[in-house]
């Protein structure tokens, strides 16, 4: 299967007649970035799934209004992060969770879920990343996995590169710091 350009994705959605195409083709294309995106931030499955359908439609709604001022990706990874974002303050409202009792409360049910790699090393830094700080998180996710660069994060997150840096490090030594607590090595 030939992978279209991001221009003739944007070209055929602006057309009536291959509107849907274009969609099938943006999602053919970015389905699976998308969704570790959102994974990487609200980390459940089945969540990432949910957000994952918000997020298209979201971008089926406002693609015709995408300007071109980021790349189409950075576009798409911003509207992940959004979304992830308002979806945990939404869980954190219905589950009466807040800070800490959240973060123990994603503890427990990653270490219950089964779509996680069951290498303890694997799951020992999936806790450490949960017991970030938010912006440190989705920074170090970003960062670590998708080695996405500083100026893209910064246009994403409607940052600085130095802010992005100095939350990059903060994570990693705390990242370190918990994985030199808890491991057997």
């Amino acid at each position: 299967m030939m992978v279209e350009s991001d221009e003739k994705i944007l070209s055929l959605f602006k057309e009536e007649k291959t509107k849907e195409k274009a969609f099938k083709l943006l999602i053919d294309k970015y389905q699976r970035d998308i969704y570790y995106a959102v994974r990487r931030i609200v980390y459940l499955h089945d969540d990432a799934n949910d957000v994952t359908q918000n997020v298209f439609i979201k971008i089926w709604r406002h693609l015709d209004g995408f300007r071109g001022d980021s790349s189409l990706k950075t576009w798409l990874v911003r509207i992940c992060v959004n979304e992830s974002l308002s979806f945990i303050e939404k869980k954190k409202k219905l589950l009466n969770l807040y800070d800490d009792s959240y973060t123990s409360y994603m503890l427990k049910t990653v270490k219950e879920e089964q779509y996680f790699s069951p290498d303890k090393i694997q799951h020992l830094i999936q806790e450490a990343i949960i017991q970030l700080p938010e912006k440190q998180r989705i920074v170090f996710s970003m960062r670590y996995y998708d080695e996405t660069p500083y100026e893209e994060m910064a246009q994403i997150l409607n940052t600085s590169v130095g802010a992005l840096k100095a939350s990059y490090h903060f994570a990693v030594q705390k990242v370190e710091a918990f994985l030199s607590k808890n491991s057997e090595l």
